[in-house]
């Protein structure tokens, strides 16, 4: 059983910098995808960014393209993401989700494991 938790989430001014961090316990992480998902109240939890168990294959939804930045240590069994540029628009809960294939993927259903979720904040 894998276990994911994400930190880094705060409160912060439009135009300014966030990096989330997801570490995951298991010899596996370096096998895993690893997708950031967040869910805002009254709306349903979507994809955010994807990044493949090497690193080299990364996707983003187009409301952050640009913006937004994963990356992974696989030594440190850790992934981020880095916000820059952040807009009330993207407050809600972040959560990283990782799965046993090591392909990204933008549907949630293809994710084995879950964080509790870290909440950023972006005020106008």
């Amino acid at each position: 059983q894998v276990q994911v938790v994400e930190s880094g989430g705060g409160l912060v001014q439009a135009g300014g910098s966030l990096r989330l961090s997801c570490t995951a316990s298991g010899r596996t992480f370096s096998k895993n995808a690893i997708g950031w998902f967040r869910q805002a109240p009254g709306i349903e939890r979507e994809f955010v960014a994807g990044i493949s168990s090497s690193g080299y294959g990364r996707y983003y939804t187009d409301s952050v393209k640009g913006r937004f930045t994963i990356s992974r240590d696989n030594a440190k069994n850790t992934g981020y993401l880095q916000m820059n540029s952040l807009k009330p628009e993207d407050t809600a809960v972040y959560y990283c989700a990782t799965r046993t294939l090591g392909t990204w993927s933008d549907n949630r259903y293809d994710y084995d494991y879950w964080g509790q979720g870290t909440q950023v904040t972006v005020s106008s």
